[in-house]
């Protein structure tokens, strides 16, 4: 195998050496090469770029329908969770309005209840008072009996029965 290589490589060389013109010979070789290129680049567009360039433009169009629709989605997201945080700051909201009406409530009954309780002690201690002063003026009253009744006895007893009539 080295041989004939070495041989064709000998034998070139001659030819070389041996044909006019050198390194740039322009006879029909030329346009014979550029045909042949040209057609080699059509053959190559047909059979492998454009069937690669069509893979890459459909992988290019997916990346980007699925970047348009991640975008889309993340969007979505963020307005749902805009929504989401409105929703929940209005609940807030009406719950702290709910809790400040049921403690204006509880302290208006709490009120309320202390009211009732110190007006039903003054009623009691007014009752509890009247209850007092009738029994203090029977007391009274049978006091004074007691003492007209005891006077009386004493006048009899000083002066006798006749003068205390």
């Amino acid at each position: 195998m080295f041989s004939s290589s070495f041989l064709f490589a000998v034998e070139a060389a001659e030819a070389a050496h041996e044909a006019p013109g050198g390194l740039f010979d322009l006879d029909a070789t030329l346009p014979l090469v550029a045909v042949q290129t040209l057609i080699l680049m059509a053959i190559l567009n047909a059979v492998f770029y454009k069937p690669f360039t069509q893979v890459i433009d459909q992988r290019s169009e997916t990346f980007r329908r699925g970047r348009l629709e991640s975008q889309q989605r993340i969007d979505q997201a963020k307005q749902l969770a805009a929504q989401y945080e409105q929703s929940l700051s209005e609940t807030r909201r009406e719950a702290q309005q709910i809790i400040a009406q049921a403690q204006a409530e509880a302290d208006r009954l709490a009120a309320d209840q202390i009211a009732q309780a110190q007006r039903d002690a003054q009623q009691q201690r007014e009752v509890a008072q009247r209850e007092i002063d009738e029994q203090k003026r029977l007391a009274l009253q049978s006091l004074e009996q007691q003492v007209e009744s005891l006077s009386q006895q004493i006048l009899q007893k000083l002066l006798g029965r006749q003068w205390a009539n």
